[in-house]
């Protein structure tokens, strides 16, 4: 993009938004250029985007213990004895929180295309409760899973 022009509608602009296009007409910037700031709808859509490759690495993790329970009694137990170590419990915990992410933006969605929870007020509700949402999920469910009788 080249500079505004001097002529024409973004020779009038004294905030340097528009700029000419190679065509010769002016435009103006894209709004991301100067008025972006982070919003919570914004962090749940990332970080639901996040979710979905933690997932993948899940699906792999999953292959992988039933490749173990397929070779026997011997890389089962190897496979075990990871998953009860604290990094496995780490990575358990982990795929917790893309589940509980999973369900939770699965309803923000759902509710969304109904053509209800659109206004930002409330927008902005379904976003917090789907960003903070699965984390609070997953602690319970693992206390509750740790605290239990073996």
């Amino acid at each position: 993009m080249s500079k505004p022009h001097p002529d024409g509608a973004a020779a009038e602009d004294q905030t340097g938004r528009f700029v000419t296009q190679p065509n010769g007409r002016p435009r103006p910037l894209s709004p991301h250029m100067q008025i972006w700031r982070w919003h919570v709808t914004m962090a749940a859509s990332i970080l639901f985007r996040v979710t979905i490759g933690a997932a993948s690495v899940g699906a792999v993790l999953v292959t992988a213990w039933l490749g173990a329970v397929a070779f026997g009694p011997g890389a089962h137990a190897a496979v075990t004895g990871f998953m009860g170590s604290p990094p496995g419990l780490l990575i358990g915990f982990g795929l917790t929180v893309v589940l509980f992410s999973f369900f939770l933006n699965g309803a923000r969605h759902t509710i969304n295309d109904t053509g209800n929870g659109l206004t930002p007020k409330t927008s902005n509700l379904l976003s917090w409760i789907s960003v903070i949402g699965p984390v609070v999920l997953a602690a319970g469910f693992w206390a509750a899973l740790m605290g239990a009788p073996a």
